[in-house]
């Protein structure tokens, strides 16, 4: 039986996700460019649902989430970022762990420097934490010719077949493929330039200097991100001390490898739990964080604990 897809209404648009439920810790997933909630099918395993409450969702332009009204407003990090928030303040949620991969790990890091309080540790795969400016990105990346698609709004199907390998390796499944066709094509274009441009943090000062938990879990043959970039950062709060890397896995290591992968994020939100003991679901008279005080536009009372 295919997993319930549901739907909440937020200020920006209709967002599909998944909610596995229960009272532990919280755990939300962000996918990256072109992908949906799907890719995170294999954690919600009985091993990880039966220990925390697990959290899936679309981003905007994405899966079952409607596509952005306005895309200069909706689809850029930052815009992002708040949405992310969004789902959280839906659900309720004071605090989680957010696990974000490739675009979705760029967008946890946002969260470390704009939302630190809202966390409880974030994990992070193919996502190198960015400093700003061109150099920046040469060294962080692979010089992947591939990765130039990321400024077209529109895919042939050569196109998406050539993202598909780069993001989901040689075997991938037909599903993947379908999310990538579905995907809001104008999406892409400004996701990138805010990267260029400096609408994201200095990703690399955040991990040097956040004292947000920070887990790195990377496949060593990810043919986007370069593994020894990461080895070159002076972590503020690396889980561990170290990245974890996860041999033969590609750039989507959680999908290709999930029993080498679950074990590491379960191990994680262990300690993380213990870090951050529940409750995790706040009453709508207990919200009173100021989630909002760095967002790109105000949020009303209401729409931050409904």
């Amino acid at each position: 039986m295919p997993p319930t897809c549901k739907t909440m209404r937020l200020a920006g648009g209709d967002i599909g996700y998944r909610d596995s439920g229960g009272t532990g810790l919280p755990i939300v997933f962000v996918h990256g460019v072109c992908g949906s909630k799907e890719v995170f099918d294999h954690q919600f395993d009985e091993a990880l649902a039966g220990a925390f409450r697990l959290v899936a969702f679309d981003l905007p332009g994405h899966g079952a989430s409607e596509d952005a009204a306005d895309p200069e407003a909706r689809y850029p990090i930052r815009a992002l970022t708040n949405t992310t928030l969004d789902v959280m303040n839906y659900l309720r949620l004071p605090r989680a762990l957010v696990v974000g991969w490739s675009l979705g790990g760029h967008i946890a890091m946002e969260m470390m420097d704009r939302f630190p309080e809202r966390l409880a540790g974030v994990l992070t795969v193919g996502a190198p934490p960015l400093a700003r400016g061109p150099l920046a990105m040469m060294r962080a990346f692979h010089a992947n010719p591939d990765l130039l698609l990321i400024r077209k709004p529109h895919f042939t199907t050569r196109d998406a077949m050539r993202w598909e390998k780069m993001c989901y390796g040689p075997n991938p499944d037909g599903l993947h493929f379908a999310s990538i066709l579905r995907a809001d094509g104008r999406m892409r274009p400004y996701t990138n330039r805010s990267v260029l441009k400096g609408g994201i943090a200095n990703q690399r000062r955040v991990a040097e200097t956040s004292a947000v938990p920070l887990a790195m879990v990377n496949g060593s043959d990810d043919p986007i991100m370069r593994l020894s970039y990461l080895d070159s950062l002076r972590y503020a709060n690396l889980w561990e001390r170290r990245q974890h890397i996860i041999a033969g896995a590609e750039h989507a290591a959680f999908l290709s490898h999930p029993d080498s992968f679950n074990p590491l994020l379960g191990r994680f939100a262990t300690d993380m739990a213990r870090m951050y003991p529940g409750p995790y679901e706040a009453n709508r008279d207990q919200f009173s964080v100021s989630d909002f005080a760095h967002a790109a536009e105000p949020r009303s009372r209401r729409r931050v604990a409904r």
